[in-house]
């Protein structure tokens, strides 16, 4: 699959006492990095839950930390996605602020049942996705 990108700009809510991005914040740029790479397929989460009856839940997550981010920097997300068996997606994800990386980490998401949160299968439109491999 291809490599998807998102800009974001650090926020003051996003940051510690001293301005810089506290730790777990990383993670929601990331969070919201897929997101955006779900939306750009056509797809959004709530239509997801509500029309095919199914939701991604993060499974296991790595964050490195690398250099700090702060207020009001502009941050590149990205993300490429990597599909593991049947019912699994692992997004390699890298944080950069002016072509310098600050961060990066991996994140294994599951396709779960909406109701029941039982595994399964990828949908199609994900498993479809021309490979940039």
């Amino acid at each position: 699959m291809k490599e998807f990108s998102w800009r974001t700009r650090v926020y003051w809510e996003d940051t510690d006492g001293g301005g810089v991005v506290y730790y777990a914040n990383y993670l929601k740029f990331m969070e919201r990095a897929r997101t955006e790479w779900l939306r750009s397929l056509g797809h959004q989460q709530h239509e997801i839950a509500e029309k095919f009856g199914f939701v991604f839940a993060v499974r296991e997550a790595h964050v490195n930390y690398l250099k700090p981010a702060r207020l009001d920097d502009d941050l590149e997300v990205s993300c490429l996605p990597v599909p593991e068996g049947r019912a699994s997606i692992r997004f390699k994800q890298v944080i950069t602020r002016g072509g310098i990386q600050i961060a990066d980490g991996e994140v294994r998401v599951v396709c779960v049942d909406a109701k029941s949160f039982r595994p399964r299968a990828l949908p199609d439109f994900i498993q479809q996705v021309p490979s940039g491999k």
